[in-house]
Formats: C-alpha cells, sequence, structure tokens
C-alpha cells in the first residue's frame, strides 16, 4: 500500500486476537485518545477504508486494518503518518494521511475507559458470512468506538454495537 512502517500480521478468531494482543489493548485503558490518522483520497477526500486505522493514545499508537472476511491485524507505533503514501499506481487517485473525521474527531481528549473485542455471532438460525469476525471497540465516557469488519475492508462505527456481537471484555 506504500505506507511506511506498515507490515500487517493478520490474525483470524477471538483467542489470537486476545492471545497476541489483549494485554497491550487493555493497557491503553486511562489514556487520553490524543490523535488519529484515516487514508484518504486527495482529489475528493473519500476515506480509503482498505488501509489501516491509526489511532494514537497519549503517545502509543495501534494500528487496525481489517482483510478479507475474517482477518485483522494490529500493529503498534509503527506506522509514520507523517510520511506520504508512495508507490501508488492510480495516479488520479492520490492517497494522503487526513486527522478529521466526524466519527472519529469528538472522541480526541476523551480518556478510554474500556477496551473489548467483539466477536460477531448471529442467531443460529442465520447463515452469516461475517460469522465470527472480530471488532476493536473502545469505550469513552460519552460514546463507543469500533473498528469493524466491513468484509474486506475497515468500517468504522460509533454508539451501541449490535447485539449479535459477543463481548470479550480486556482487563489489564
Amino acid at each position: 500500500m506504500g505506507i511506511s512502517g506498515f507490515d500487517p500480521l493478520f490474525l483470524v478468531g477471538v483467542d489470537a486476537i486476545r492471545q497476541a494482543h489483549g494485554p497491550r489493548l487493555a493497557a491503553l485503558t486511562g489514556r487520553l485518545l490524543s490523535g488519529f490518522a484515516l487514508v484518504r483520497f486527495a482529489g475528493d477526500g473519500d476515506w480509503y477504508a482498505d488501509c489501516p486505522v491509526v489511532l494514537d493514545f497519549d503517545g502509543v499508537q495501534v494500528e487496525l486494518c481489517h482483510w478479507k472476511f475474517d482477518e485483522l491485524s494490529i500493529g503498534w507505533d509503527t506506522i509514520d503518518t507523517a510520511a506520504a503514501i508512495t508507490g501508488w499506481e492510480e495516479v488520479e487517485l492520490t492517497p494522503q494521511w487526513s486527522h478529521t473525521d466526524e466519527r472519529l474527531g469528538p472522541l480526541v481528549g476523551q480518556e478510554l475507559e474500556e477496551v473489548t473485542l467483539l466477536e460477531w455471532r448471529p442467531a443460529e438460525t442465520e447463515r452469516d458470512l461475517a460469522a465470527g469476525t472480530v471488532a476493536v471497540e473502545f469505550a469513552f465516557a460519552d460514546d463507543r468506538l469500533r473498528i469493524v469488519n466491513g468484509l474486506d475492508e475497515n468500517r468504522i462505527e460509533v454508539g451501541a454495537a449490535h447485539p449479535s456481537y459477543l463481548r470479550h471484555r480486556l482487563s489489564r
């Protein structure tokens, strides 16, 4: 993707993600969300949801990226959002880092109260391609933020989670 420092390691399933990243995610509790970065196209400002969502918690950067139908990569302090994105083949679509977003902006400056892994578990009567996918939820006093698998890309959600999510709370 031409993103400086981005070297994803994709994991599948809540157990693998909890084992690899649970303690570090839980350790973010009590920190302020001090910033974020998304990749947008320079021409129209559209979010390129295939690229990682970068959240900065007082100098600890967590980088989340969903891929395929069930894979999630979580990176730590590796992406340089000040560096230009290079090697892009589509000349008319120039990607660049953006630090503005109407969903994330209101959460900046708020203290993180809890981190939860959410596992999509629809009713047994429903056949759902997304069953078993994992989202990461960040709970603040005023709202909840989720980075969700949008079936081969990231999706950002705020507010209450859908009731089909099974919650796996992470604690320090």
